[in-house]
């Protein structure tokens, strides 16, 4: 980057994309913005305001919104990628001739492609083939990032310049960017956690207890880290932000999108309808579909995400995702600690009883 005013461009109008770009022009970078919606851009560029996904922020008015993907692109040394996982590689394409292989991509969607179950950063590999390519993540909900409230995040990348620049460009007295080489587990992380913040919200609908809901979020920390180490993430990760951290917000906060899904299933609505009033995506409910399909695949144990595929595609009541739980096996607390041998000693045991 140049060293007076670096370049930034931010793909996506909505409330993450929008938090993003304003920390970079806060942080003194040149900043555009792509949106589809001309409204929205018309609204960014005259009241510096988002409506739709933040009423209440003020965006920085260095941020200059557009349409114009080749405008936005223009220069830009460094792309953050912010785009909802279904149109993300559509959006990628649209861009594709204004890359070039100097240029910084950083995806920040938390979702998976149906198709060949690919991450984000992995469809920016194959789309562009460039080296430069990083992934950000962790517990960052976009209305408390507005709100300037304190907040960490994970740049994940196995390029060293890429996780340096991101943190010189993002990093501020409120957001701290902390490094990672396993983008692959920050980004399955960030994609995973949020199958278990749909089965927090019904858990809290419910009037379900303090020790059902830390049992429900130690036991999907424990499956999560199972699930990506199986398919080739460090274990290590899920102890940080991008894992444990993200993890506990998007189980916690009614600010979270689906811990809203889940808590309006846990009130009686379908899941139709509470997407519908949701009125934003909530990746998680494509993921548990995806997710239970690889498991599958691969013999990889999820009996928490089988229960909410239950509840979410075979309308099984959602009280009984918890007993589920309850019901089963019984072995090791903490993964990766137990040998396999001893993993499959009580699993003969339990068969047993």
């Amino acid at each position: 980057m140049t060293e007076d005013r670096p370049k930034v461009a931010v793909l996506g109008g909505g409330s993450f994309g929008t938090a993003l770009a304003s920390i970079a022009a806060d942080n003194g970078a040149t900043v555009r913005q792509w949106l589809r919606d001309d409204a929205l851009v018309d609204e960014i560029n005259r009241n510096h305001r988002n409506s739709r996904y933040l009423p209440d922020f003020a965006i920085n008015p260095a941020v200059v919104a557009s349409n114009d993907m080749s405008s936005v692109l223009e220069g830009a040394e460094l792309v953050f990628v912010a785009i909802p996982s279904k149109a993300f590689r559509t959006v990628v394409r649209q861009a594709r001739p204004w890359l070039h292989d100097r240029q910084i991509l950083v995806s920040t969607t938390k979702g998976i492609q149906e198709e060949g179950f690919k991450l984000m950063s992995q469809i920016l590999e194959e789309e562009t083939g460039f080296s430069h390519i990083g992934v950000l993540s962790g517990p960052n909900l976009a209305s408390e990032i507005a709100e300037k409230q304190l907040t960490a995040t994970v740049i994940a990348s196995d390029d060293a310049l890429t996780r340096a620049r991101v943190q010189t460009a993002l990093g501020c007295d409120y957001f701290r960017v902390y490094a990672s080489n396993d983008r692959y587990g920050v980004e399955l992380g960030g994609a995973l956690k949020n199958i278990y913040a749909i089965a927090a919200g019904m858990a809290a609908a419910l009037g379900m207890g303090e020790n059902t809901r830390s049992m429900l979020m130690t036991r999907a920390l424990a499956e999560m880290s199972r699930f990506a180490v199986a398919l080739g993430a460090n274990p290590m990760t899920f102890i940080g932000l991008a894992g444990v951290g993200d993890l506990i917000v998007t189980c916690s906060s009614n600010r979270s999108r689906n811990y809203r899904v889940g808590y309006a299933m846990g009130q009686g609505r379908t899941l139709e309808e509470a997407v519908d009033a949701l009125g934003q995506v909530a990746e998680g409910v494509n993921t548990v579909h995806l997710v239970c399909a690889k498991s599958r695949e691969a013999g990889i144990y999820m009996p928490l995400a089988e229960g909410l595929y239950q509840v979410l595609f075979n309308d099984v009541p959602a009280r009984d995702m918890a007993r589920l739980l309850m019901q089963n096996e019984q072995s090791s607390d903490v993964e990766f600690t137990l040998s396999r041998e001893d993993v499959k000693h009580a699993r003969r045991l339990e068969g047993n009883s």
